[in-house]
């Protein structure tokens, strides 16, 4: 788009020239006159290019001068709210959030993890809330948010990142209680925390809801097969929710991680064989890292992903990922 004003005086120049040069073949005009004219005219194509040239020049610095700016401090004046964010690849979503200019509120279910957590945080001079926080219950969900605009009087950024395991096998041989409680927080629990953030995310401008799905959820892994399914659904609930808010200007995606090292799959690196099982599968070779997840969710929360919704970024190294 930036060359857009030069290409199209380019052409106008060249139409012209050619127009001119038509007229003159035609006459069999070579009078010195004429030709000093068309000298005058094809010198100030070359100065209007030479003007476009640095004007396009002064844009792109300027853009790019602007772009590494905000780059940097990217969700400057924005309030985030991470559920599950004292461990793991929520606490680095957290950290990225907030390295990134947001003000941003963490929870947990023990306050205890809250606590350390919040102190590694503002050691980095980071602007940081948290709560204790089980994400079920909604005396807390509504805590968590009456919080959040207390201190901060908006919210901006919502972030579901809660999902529980509680037994191995497959999915048919999961006992009803396990299933209902797999369900309840990694599904129902994300819902309605959008349901309730809503009010506040419909006051600002640019709003977005980042579900935290799984690699699972595309191709369920063998032991753990409700939680499987249960991330099948965040990306079916992101889809969902996506259309119905699109017309309000909230976005909302999903970020699927792959086998990504925190102490939820300590199991399959600890151990040798299971690790080399588990990068035989990975075509990058390796493990994930927390940090690489948030800078996904970092991106698909700012306005370099503006026009991006409904749409779960696989994130897995090259497994294969397709419902």
């Amino acid at each position: 788009m930036l060359q857009f004003s030069k290409q199209l005086l380019n052409r106008s120049l060249t139409n012209n020239f050619s127009s001119t040069t038509a007229v003159l073949a035609g006459s069999q005009v070579q009078s010195t006159s004429t030709i000093r004219n068309l000298n005058q005219f094809n010198n100030i194509g070359n100065n209007a290019e030479k003007v476009s040239n640095n004007l396009c020049h002064k844009r792109l610095s300027s853009t790019s001068q602007s772009s590494t700016s905000s780059s940097m401090k990217r969700l400057a004046g924005k309030v985030a709210v991470v559920t599950a964010s004292t461990d793991g690849i929520g606490f680095a979503i957290a950290k990225r959030l907030a390295e990134d200019g947001a003000a941003v509120v963490i929870s947990s279910r023990k306050q205890k993890n809250v606590d350390n957590a919040l102190a590694e945080l503002r050691k980095l001079n980071l602007n940081v809330h948290g709560l204790k926080c089980h994400v079920s219950e909604a005396t807390d969900r509504k805590q968590l948010f009456d919080e959040t605009i207390s201190k901060y009087g908006k919210l901006n950024i919502l972030i579901s990142n809660a999902a529980t395991n509680p037994a191995v096998g497959g999915v048919l041989e999961c006992d009803e209680k396990v299933w209902d409680k797999i369900f309840d927080v990694n599904v129902k629990s994300s819902y309605l925390l959008a349901k309730e953030a809503l009010p506040y995310l419909r006051q600002e401008k640019g709003s977005s809801i980042v579900f935290v799905s799984s690699i699972a959820g595309y191709d369920a892994f063998e032991l753990l097969g409700a939680y499987s399914v249960s991330k099948t659904a965040l990306i079916g609930l992101t889809k969902a929710a996506a259309k119905d808010l699109a017309p309000e200007g909230i976005r909302v995606n999903c970020l699927a991680p792959g086998v990504i090292r925190t102490k939820f799959s300590k199991a399959l690196y600890e151990n040798e064989a299971a690790n080399e099982a588990a990068l035989s599968k990975i075509p990058m070779g390796r493990l994930g890292t927390s940090e690489e997840m948030a800078g996904v969710v970092s991106f698909l929360v700012s306005e370099d992903a503006g026009y991006i919704t409904g749409e779960s970024i696989v994130a897995s190294g090259g497994m294969s990922a397709r419902l």
